[in-house]
């Protein structure tokens, strides 16, 4: 317990550290949302335990708030264990919850990729649709590690995909379901070589870069790789390796995303990674680290710390709900 010595309060460290709060979490998507940073992680364990959602937020990056089972199992008729991987948007003054449930390994199981939705980011969260927003092996594509991308234009994406399979698919205006493309198909297949899950993107200075996992999740070659194209829908070259554990820090590094500070072109990354010495496959932990670029657009391999981040606040009026 901290005690006050002297009148004096305790001074509120100036960086984030890592990992950025307590818990064993991992698959960590950070927004901005009305002026405040908020990560959406999946709760780390067994996968028949795995069965609800906490959030986290934050004003300056450094002081993190819990906010517990935002949703939860008995929230989703449909889901009954491995919930993971939350992507979320904000439309209109709601709050979108895309999730993977239940680790289907076929057609004939049910599971796949939800909704659900809420009037905080904070949440209670309620199921949006009564059913899997994505069910099926659409290309070969496990429905899981989905991730939500606004175009320029306004079109929502849905990115997903395991098993070494990644798909792009349009989202329509309410979430409910997908607007095919034009040559009539509904699901692309966007796979990079080295893909294997853990689907993110972003734009930059009119490039469109494509980030995903490879290796495996429970073991030292769990790493972040990327691509760069002209477009959402590639195609993309992998380019190489940006996040890799680090034997003097930690293992097991990987399944990311990417936040970029409203004004700036400051850039941060979400992580997860296994502290030294843990074996248990789901002892995982959030962190945040800078992000930096070179002089032609390529992001700069990302130094794993124990320190995470300066305290960083959002100037009131210019929070940016896309990526």
């Amino acid at each position: 317990m901290a005690v006050c010595l002297l009148g004096f309060a305790p001074k509120t460290p100036k960086t984030s550290g890592n990992p950025i709060f307590e818990g064993w979490y991992a698959d960590p998507e950070i927004r901005i949302f009305n002026d405040t940073f908020w990560v959406f992680p999946t709760y780390s364990d067994k996968y028949n335990k795995q069965v609800f959602f906490d959030v986290f937020s934050s004003t300056d990056l450094v002081s993190w708030h819990k906010h517990a089972h935002v949703m939860d199992t008995s929230d989703i008729t449909w889901a009954w264990r491995a919930m993971w991987a939350p992507s979320v948007v904000e439309k209109q003054g709601k709050y979108y919850f895309f999730f993977g449930a239940n680790d289907i390994q076929s057609n004939a199981e049910k599971g796949g990729i939800g909704v659900a939705v809420a009037d905080h980011p904070g949440g209670p969260y309620r199921d949006y649709l009564g059913k899997p927003l994505v069910d099926q092996f659409h290309n070969g594509a496990q429905p899981i590690d989905q991730f939500v991308f606004q175009d320029k234009n306004g079109q929502y994406y849905l990115i997903y995909g395991g098993w070494g399979h990644c798909n792009i698919a349009q989202l329509n205006a309410d979430f409910t379901g997908f607007i095919p493309f034009n040559d009539g198909s509904t699901f692309k297949e966007i796979t990079p070589e080295g893909y294997v899950e853990g689907s993110f993107m972003f734009h930059r200075n009119g490039k469109y870069y494509f980030m995903w996992s490879e290796g495996g999740w429970t073991g030292p070659d769990y790493s972040v790789a990327y691509a760069i194209a002209d477009s959402p829908l590639g195609p993309f070259q992998r380019i190489g390796k940006i996040v890799q554990q680090d034997a003097q820090i930690a293992t097991g590094a990987g399944h990311h995303s990417v936040m970029k500070v409203p004004g700036k072109d400051k850039w941060y990354i979400a992580y997860h990674r296994r502290p030294l010495g843990q074996t248990d496959g789901n002892a995982r932990q959030v962190c945040l680290e800078n992000m930096y670029f070179d002089k032609n657009g390529r992001i700069k391999t990302v130094v794993l710390t124990n320190t995470g981040v300066k305290r960083t606040r959002i100037k009131k009026g210019l929070s940016q709900n896309k990526q």
